[in-house]
């Protein structure tokens, strides 16, 4: 039987000539453990929301959350390990080694997201290895805060053994414990939570603060008799200035967020809203300059351009066949609306996007409004938003069969579009098709990825065209008897290629 009170065995840990004697703690065991094992809880939630906000950030501001998670998760696992084994230095003095960590770690982690944004705002255009900063520094954080949360548990084994002798497998299961609960938490506290109440900045600024207060509050309540004098002022001082830093930067953090978008968007930001699903960013639009239509950060729209591309992607679906019902999937901008609705025979179309945000500036700003031709407000067309391969799904609260439908989506390549490009979602298409329906669909670029797209159609069992646009992108039309797209050029592609699917997406780098 574990007697709580007995004092813990000397540990064989070698102490430095400086350290002070081991004092008593100012609480009775049971509640130095229970506090402890809090301290444990508050940073194992604030470690994995630095490694979620890393993720997030990452796969926002260069895309493919896929690659951006793996590089994130693998590179910060590894660095645990890391941490762990240097944690081995400062068991000699564990009480000032886990306060200075967690010190260190709230500025690390607090600054990350900032300093992520910053360097892709400031640096990410200019081409070269200053083009792939962003990259360098979310593995150089990754490697960092690994570090940190790696040398954690070793220095709180240590602490916990200090305050009740415990066999070692049952500390290890206690504290292992407390970091996993306290790691749900924070999991869940960061998209329920602090996403979208305070946004990815403002949400690592208030981590780094927690993660400061309670290690500092750990260290210089529960142990600070086992601190010199001078250590606990050191503490103390270096609590309270990042504290003040992460405050500052928390008071500065609007101007700062207006300042990178300017750099990236230039000075001409009308709108910039975060909606429950992505970042819209408006731009001119006023005063004769071109309007730009920016989600995440990506330019999705461009005024001096929109037209074309719209005609390319509209133009050949609609020109020979039945046209009577037409889908638009992903064009809440209501621009490709725009121009469905100049041809004859249109009776309805339905528009289907999954952010309401973008829909509600396309009616209401004047800009955007004023270039899609204020069509979503024709009374033939009706929007819906949600869950596009849902809606799809459940295709009867659409009320097809449509004659055509046209797919005005991002680019393949991005992980959250790439349900979007697959074999199962095009299979769905097929079933809201009418007898001599066809679906277009833009691809993007030529090159691997858009014949991937090419073949994925077709394998939903429609015969396709490949054609390029007038402003040299590549588009896929898509038929049940072989389409047209009319003075279009068709180009074909040099070698097979396979569909992407559900659970085999085909569109990489190429």
């Amino acid at each position: 039987m574990i007697d709580p009170h007995a004092p813990a065995p000397h540990s064989g840990v070698p102490r430095s000539r400086g350290e002070p004697g081991r004092a008593p703690l100012p609480v009775k065991p049971g509640t130095g453990r229970f506090l402890v094992l809090a301290g444990v809880f508050v940073c194992a939630a604030c470690g994995l929301v630095y490694e979620l906000e890393l993720v997030a950030l990452a796969s926002y501001l260069m895309g493919d959350s896929v690659t951006q998670a793996s590089v994130v998760l693998s590179v910060m696992v590894f660095a645990m390990g890391l941490g762990s084994l240097a944690a081995k230095r400062l068991r000699c003095r564990p009480a000032a080694g886990f306060g200075m960590l967690e010190t260190l770690l709230a500025l690390v982690g607090g600054c990350s997201a900032m300093a992520l944004y910053a360097v892709f705002a400031w640096t990410g255009g200019w081409g070269g290895v200053w083009g792939d900063g962003p990259r360098y520094l979310l593995v150089g954080f990754s490697l960092a805060i690994g570090v940190l949360i790696g040398a954690e548990v070793p220095l709180l084994m240590v602490l916990i053994q200090r305050i009740r002798r415990q066999d070692p497998g049952g500390a290890v299961a206690d504290l292992f414990a407390a970091d996993y609960v306290g790691a749900l938490v924070g999991g869940l506290a960061f998209p329920f939570v602090l996403l979208p109440l305070l946004g990815q900045l403002t949400g690592a600024l208030l981590t780094g603060v927690v993660n400061a207060v309670a290690g500092g509050a750990l260290v210089l309540g529960l142990f600070r008799r086992d601190l010199s004098r001078r250590g606990r002022w050191l503490l103390l001082v270096a609590n309270v200035t990042v504290l003040a830093m992460l405050a500052a930067a928390w008071v500065l953090v609007d101007d700062f967020e207006r300042a990178a978008r300017h750099a990236m968007f230039g000075a001409q930001v009308r709108v910039a809203v975060q909606s429950e699903v992505q970042e819209v960013v408006l731009t001119g639009g006023e005063q004769g300059r071109p309007l730009g239509l920016y989600l995440d950060g990506r330019l999705r729209v461009r005024g001096d351009d929109a037209a074309r591309y719209r005609a390319d992607l509209v133009d050949p679906a609609l020109r020979d066949g039945p046209r009577g019902r037409v889908l638009v999937i992903g064009g809440g901008d209501g621009i490709a609306a725009r121009e469905v609705l100049r041809f004859g025979g249109v009776r309805r179309v339905d528009v289907v996007d999954t952010d309401p945000e973008v829909v509600r500036l396309a009616r209401r700003d004047p800009g955007l409004s004023a270039l899609n031709g204020r069509a979503l407000s024709d009374p033939r067309v009706r929007v819906v938003t949600g869950d596009v391969f849902g809606l799809l799904r459940g295709g009867e609260s659409l009320g097809g069969p449509y004659d055509v439908v046209i797919c005005d989506l991002p680019d393949p390549a991005l992980t959250s579009s790439t349900k979007l490009y697959s074999q199962e979602f095009y299979g769905l298409v097929v079933r809201v098709l009418g007898e001599r329906g066809r679906v277009v669909v833009h691809g993007g670029s030529v090159s691997g990825r858009f014949w991937t797209v090419g073949e994925t159609v077709r394998s939903a069992g429609l015969r396709v065209v490949s054609y390029r646009g007038r402003g040299g992108g590549g588009f896929v039309l898509g038929g049940f008897r072989v389409p047209s797209p009319g003075p279009l050029p068709v180009i074909r592609p040099d070698r097979a290629y396979a569909p992407s699917t559900l659970v085999h997406p085909r569109y990489g780098a190429g």
